[in-house]
């Protein structure tokens, strides 16, 4: 497909480019960008040798893909920019969270192709991980075309219903923000102990990555692979114990509840 396009050339924009250049879907300057920030402009065609757009109706010209990588509040106005007609026959992919189909459609016609994808902060390094819905006609070969441009910095998983993607902004795109707190409290308890800090957080990260990896390379279930690690009356049998006093699982499950809950209502 020619040319893919980035309407906002923020982090995830980024994290994106450098995932589709680094797998070679596509050549440097057939990727363009359209940014507000003419010192982002400048920078990002720098590091990676992207097009610069001269402006929406030039981006839709030029490209068959574009990635709309805005801030939610920030898509109705750049929607208003799309020339009439402008995206038929084109892929057009959201990446903004809480924005639903229909207001692509609304705005595009019934007939636009249109992806809503949720992909996550951890697409930066490489390890995202990806949900992503296929509105109605959606070309068979622009779906494959999709999980290429998302594989390419990470995990991805389909959902046939799009309301489902408010399930994954909640866990996969909330997430990483629990985990880093969980990693935090691992260090501050070895600080606790008497372990440099330094030395803390690297452990910590390093214990939290090797776990994740763990499950997916494995295919066992977390509950399992948990029960491999515990000895009885051991140390991480006494370690479990305080957890579960603290209520870990529980306020995780109600964690993500939380954000789900708030991810339908900025969906409505």
């Amino acid at each position: 497909m020619k040319g893919l396009g980035f309407v906002g050339a923020g982090n995830m924009g980024e994290a994106m480019i450098r995932g589709i250049l680094k797998a070679k879907l596509v050549p440097p300057r057939e990727v363009v960008i359209l940014d507000i920030r003419p010192e982002r402009r400048k920078e990002l065609g720098q590091r990676f040798g992207v097009s610069v757009a001269k402006g929406m109706a030039d981006l839709f010209r030029k490209c068959d893909t574009i990635v709309f990588a805005v801030k939610p509040q920030g898509v109705g106005d750049v929607l208003r920019q799309v020339p009439a007609d402008a995206a038929r026959s084109k892929l057009v992919i959201s990446v903004a969270a809480g924005v639903p189909t229909r207001t692509f459609l609304s705005v595009l016609g019934e007939d636009a192709r249109v992806v809503r994808a949720m992909p996550n902060t951890p697409a930066q390094v490489g390890m995202g991980s990806t949900g992503i819905y296929f509105a109605r006609g959606v070309a068979r070969e622009q779906k494959g075309w999709v999980r290429r441009i998302f594989s390419s910095f990470g995990e991805v998983a389909e959902f046939p219903r799009e309301e489902l993607l408010d399930v994954v902004t909640a866990l996969s795109g909330s997430g990483p923000a629990y985990a880093f707190l969980f990693i935090e409290a691992l260090a501050e308890g070895a600080v606790r102990a008497g372990m440099g800090r330094a030395e803390a957080i690297r452990l910590a990260a390093a214990t939290v990555e090797g776990a994740g990896r763990m499950v997916r390379e494995t295919g066992r279930h977390p509950a399992e692979l948990k029960d491999m690690v515990i000895s009885p009356g051991g140390t991480t049998a006494a370690g479990i114990a305080a957890l579960e006093t603290g209520a870990f699982r529980g306020t995780v499950l109600s964690a993500v509840f939380a954000a789900w809950q708030r991810s339908r209502e900025l969906s409505t």
